[in-house]
């Protein structure tokens, strides 16, 4: 709170301080006082009145930095009202009651808003574990009748399940600290088996590829595993029609491992590439006939790299092909044992 803007806030008051001094030097005048006397009666209220406003400038100062303060140091800021300090002014002990009758509202609101979520969470996640079976028994059965037609059906299966995980993923999202281990992660394996469970998708986008991560990561394998396979999604999706290819390689850095999942495929342009990540976000790639996206996989790949720690980025050429680079941290710490 400024000085200046507090005195424009006092302006009625310091009006009618003024008038009265008019109206004061004006009677005293008429009753015979000098105007010295008179300037010495003026200068005493405005000592006086400097004092006063100066006085309250710096109570009420400190009083909202006090607030500020607390504010600052509250994850839920609208649990203020219950923390505001006591005051002995009527209209703070009328504002602090409003407040907190408010915020008791609007705690009740979030409270049922949370639990809609909590219920529509489970809900999903019951109903994935559902479809999961259903799912599953399609794979199998056309594991058991391998023909054209089973492997055609097999491609389709799989994505629907890439898209029965998505939701549950998604769903899980926001709560990642709930359902992960970090542990030393095999990406050799984790990205084996994720091309093993898209091999009929490859194979019928004619997309080869190639596995090279010999350096161990600390994380979580089945999240980490999901980033992973929507990464070798979309790059089998927007790959060459002939001649495609599929790059998973690791680097050993300083401070870490990073992992390329590199394609040849349509790539993407300059001035969308920024906006990759971002949720629902596909793109003039993602709207070509036969390419529709949701714009949820690399959106919800950036969501659980934030959540798991790891760094996240995307290089692309038009025409040339994209490179998506997860950079895993080591702890200095963990080194050390």
């Amino acid at each position: 709170m400024r000085f200046v803007d507090y005195i424009k806030d006092k302006a009625l008051l310091l009006l009618l301080h003024i008038c009265c001094m008019a109206l004061l030097t004006a009677f005293l005048h008429l009753t015979g006082y000098s105007m010295d006397y008179c300037a010495v009666i003026l200068i005493c209220w405005c000592l006086i009145l400097g004092c006063w406003l100066a006085a309250q400038f710096l109570m009420r100062r400190t009083y909202f930095r006090k607030m500020e303060g607390i504010m600052q140091n509250l994850d839920q800021r609208y649990l203020l009202g219950e923390l505001m300090p006591v005051s002995f002014r009527l209209e703070d002990r009328l504002y602090r009651a409003m407040i907190r009758s408010s915020n008791k509202l609007v705690i009740e609101r979030i409270r049922k808003i949370e639990e809609e979520q909590r219920e529509y969470r489970e809900y999903i996640e019951g109903w994935v574990h559902e479809i999961k079976a259903p799912i599953t028994g399609i794979a199998l059965n056309c594991e058991n009748h391998r023909d054209e037609r089973s492997r055609y059906l097999s491609a389709e299966n799989r994505k629907v399940e890439n898209y029965v995980d998505m939701a549950l993923y998604y769903a899980r999202s926001d709560e990642v600290y709930k359902d992960y281990r970090i542990r030393e992660t095999d990406l050799q394996e984790i990205a084996e088996d994720v091309l093993m469970k898209n091999k009929h998708y490859l194979i019928q986008s004619r997309i080869q590829a190639q596995v090279d991560c010999p350096h161990p990561v600390l994380t979580d394998k089945k999240w980490i595993s999901f980033i992973l396979n929507q990464l070798v999604l979309n790059s089998a999706k927007y790959g060459r029609e002939t001649g495609g290819h599929i790059r998973i390689v690791t680097e050993k850095l300083e401070q870490g491992v990073l992992l390329k999942v590199q394609d040849n495929g349509m790539g993407i342009k300059a001035e969308e590439l920024p906006q990759i990540f971002e949720k629902g976000f596909t793109g003039s790639n993602g709207r070509l006939e036969g390419k529709r996206s949701t714009g949820m996989g690399l959106y919800l790949c950036r969501k659980l790299c934030t959540k798991l720690g790891i760094g996240l980025r995307a290089a692309s050429k038009e025409g040339e092909g994209t490179e998506i680079l997860l950079e895993f941290p080591i702890s200095s710490y963990l080194t050390k044992l």
